[in-house]
């Protein structure tokens, strides 16, 4: 377990200290579980009462928050991103594996960098390159061609096609598909004739992408994820897909084929985005939203229908039949009005 000094801390994440600068932090924790030895934070007035009962040694807070007597303090504007670097620091999450395991299997033409770490049973493929600090884990494949940069880490079963880019300082999570097919297909006399699909998927650097997620090879372009991305579990990314600088993704999402997605928008769970269509940059779409047109102007967006007593809902449902057959009649009555 590593140990910092609280000084050290206020260094790395550009806060001021108050208290005793040598006190040792070993971890972080909730204001309601911390013990002593953890630093915790307070970044929501919803919790503001758990702060005088909290054991932990340290907390990040605002500038003007007051803490109890005998706590000590990092104090930053913005105390939730200050606990999200602490955390990095004090981040105890082992390796997805450590040197290269004797079951993997690594082609002869493949390029491997320094400080590489290859887990069991992992196929890396003809001509791949892995840049220095790569960690590769246990049961992944990574196809022909295919290259990763400095410092990526993929978990177990991560599977990537051939030929496909994977940036600097990637995190890929258990069970990711990257480059496998889009669902690319021409109808001739009700036959389905499939389109090859001949181009990769590039991701930039700084990207995460959660568990089980899937992103296509584009048909002929690329499939493009930039930099800072982040993705959730469970998400379907087409191919040919476009999604520009540090948008977040939350899970179960799904983007068809060849839409575009701007730059630091936040894209909530179970949103279904339609093909061919572009989102500008800083929109928020609420959870389980259906975007079926573009959508031109930053702002929030939602279309979910909220969740109702099954009466209240049942009542809603038939009424919402009906508003067709209430629109004609309003017209007519309006159109006599008129008369």
């Amino acid at each position: 377990m590593q140990t910092l000094t609280l000084q050290q801390l206020a260094d790395a994440i550009g806060a001021d200290v108050q208290g005793d600068p040598a006190l040792p932090i070993q971890g972080v924790a909730t204001l309601a579980s911390a013990k002593p030895g953890h630093i915790a934070f307070l970044a929501n007035e919803k919790y503001r009462s758990q702060l005088d009962s909290s054991q932990a040694s340290a907390v990040i807070v605002a500038p003007d928050v007051d803490v109890p007597d005998g706590m000590a303090a990092l104090r930053m504007k913005n105390p939730y991103a200050g606990f999200a670097k602490v955390a990095q620091l004090l981040d105890t999450t082992p390796k997805p594996a450590d040197g290269i395991h004797p079951s993997a299997q690594v082609h002869a033409t493949a390029k491997i960098g320094q400080n590489v770490s290859i887990g069991a049973n992992a196929v890396i493929a003809e001509q791949v390159e892995l840049a220095d600090n790569v960690t590769v884990g246990v049961g992944c494949y990574i196809g022909p061609n295919t290259r990763i940069g400095v410092g990526t880490q993929l978990w177990q079963h991560v599977v990537i096609y051939h030929n496909c880019v994977i940036g600097e300082n990637c995190l890929v999570h258990a069970g990711t598909v990257i480059g496998a097919d889009g669902f690319g297909w021409a109808n001739e006399g009700g036959k389905w004739i499939k389109i090859p699909q001949l181009g990769r998927v590039v991701i930039g650097n700084r990207v995460d992408i959660g568990a089980s997620t899937t992103i296509d090879r584009g048909a002929l372009d690329d499939t493009i994820i930039s930099d800072g991305v982040i993705i959730d579990n469970q998400c379907q990314i087409a191919h040919n897909v476009f999604i520009d600088e540090d948008t977040a993704i939350a899970g179960c999402t799904v983007l068809a084929g060849s839409c575009r997605i701007g730059k630091r928008c936040l894209i909530g769970g179970a949103t279904a985005i339609n093909g061919h269509i572009s989102v500008c940059d800083d929109v928020q779409i609420s959870g389980f939203s259906m975007v079926i047109k573009e959508i031109t102007e930053p702002g929030a967006y939602a279309s979910g229908i909220p969740a109702a007593p099954q009466r209240e809902w049942r009542r809603n449902g038939a009424r919402y039949r009906q508003l067709d057959d209430l629109f004609q009649r309003v017209k007519k009555i309006e159109k006599q009005l008129n008369n």
